[in-house]
């Protein structure tokens, strides 16, 4: 049994190339991603999910958590800031302060950008409480354009960053096979009182509350489709009866890299092995 799965055939090709040379492995884009939790009284943690669009280049069709790639304005502004500093997200997540400041920034702005629900509060120990409306919209539509930095959307709203209100959980790096990579950070968050998550992204078409074992169930029936990534943290994050439980876990962040081989003749995605078997096996 291989530890991975396989792989479409002309992904043969691109392995062999790589391996004499003839290609070069795309450099892989910084980006975060936030597993938004809640308690439902009868049902336990659940996490927010969205389906991509089937238009989408990478992963379509795809359920996946609210994230996104850094923008590289995250990193030089120093917005207002509540809880662990750069220094120690860079420990955490084995980057230097720049980036880290870049990673929990975009982690924070992008689930604003596809969810509403903002990290975010008027002082360090607050956090908004509503962001429906029509000016949070304009503001959102001004990020998504890029027109309004994250940074100047925080002084103009005279809001804080919660960063304590955030976990580091992962960190998983698109294989080389893989036209487009990201090396990825995940984090988690409980979802904030007073505020609703809804799916305001065009590059979803689906969202959902789930048990984090129901999405690994439907995912290893094929319903959901998911990446290697998103199935082995739904499925460490069901062992959590609660969302404070997943909060106060103690974390070591290990760097997950999948390899494409060639085995018996056929292309395979060869998984870590802490979190094959996690996924169905091919």
């Amino acid at each position: 049994m291989v530890n991975g799965l396989r792989l479409p055939a002309e992904f043969r090709a691109r392995i062999e190339d790589l391996r004499a040379g003839r290609a070069v492995p795309v450099a892989p884009r910084h980006a975060a991603t936030v597993v938004v939790l809640r308690d439902h009284p009868g049902l336990g943690v659940q996490a927010f999910m969205l389906r991509r669009v089937s238009s989408m280049a990478f992963a379509p069709g795809a359920y996946v958590f609210p994230g996104g790639s850094v923008d590289p304005r995250d990193g030089e502004a120093q917005p207002a800031w509540s809880g662990p500093g750069p220094a120690e997200w860079g420990k955490a997540f084995g980057a230097d302060d720049k980036l880290a400041r870049e990673l929990v920034c975009a982690a924070v702005r992008e689930t604003f950008e596809e969810t509403l629900v903002l990290l975010a509060g008027p002082t360090g120990e607050s956090v908004v409480d509503d962001t429906r409306g029509d000016d949070w919209e304009a503001d959102r539509q001004a990020l998504l354009d890029r027109s309004l930095s994250f940074a100047g959307f925080l002084e103009r709203r005279g809001l804080v960053l919660r960063s304590d209100l955030l976990r580091p959980w992962t960190h998983w790096i698109t294989p080389a096979v893989e036209p487009k990579r990201y090396d990825t950070r995940f984090f988690v968050a409980a979802m904030p009182a007073g505020q609703r998550a809804r799916d305001v992204s065009t590059e979803a078409d689906r969202v959902a509350w789930v048990r984090p074992a129901e999405a690994v169930e439907r995912a290893h029936k094929g319903e959901w489709p998911m990446l290697p990534p998103t199935i082995a943290t739904l499925a460490e994050l069901a062992a959590f009866d609660t969302v404070a439980d997943v909060l106060a876990a103690p974390r070591e962040i290990v760097v997950h890299e999948p390899t494409a081989e060639i085995i018996d003749g056929e292309a395979y995605l060869v998984l870590p092995e802490d979190a094959a078997h996690h996924y169905p096996q091919g």
